[in-house]
């Protein structure tokens, strides 16, 4: 691009993170693999473990609450199964 020309937008992202998780009342079979072999190595204090997936997102929006409800769309088309699972979308730290 020659000097002195326009310049390109800059782009504006919003990073969005969805954790996915089975809902309670939903059997944890990969969970309930990981609490016993934590027993099995003496951690004795863990009594119960939930998996998940966490999904980072990086969307070019200038608007937060717009991206979120966008977010919220993605989640209920493809990214959660909500038949079995939740999500929740958190703010970045």
């Amino acid at each position: 691009m020659p000097a002195g020309g326009p310049q390109p937008k800059a782009e504006v992202l919003v990073k969005a993170r969805v954790v996915v998780t089975l809902k309670k009342s939903v059997l944890d079979p990969q969970g309930l693999a990981v609490t016993r072999a934590l027993g099995s190595l003496g951690f004795n204090e863990v009594k119960d473990v939930r998996l998940g997936k966490i999904i980072e997102l990086d969307l070019d929006d200038e608007d937060p609450a717009e991206a979120r409800k966008r977010v919220e769309q993605m989640c209920e088309k493809l990214l959660a199964n909500t038949v079995i699972e939740e999500y929740r979308i958190e703010e970045p730290r």
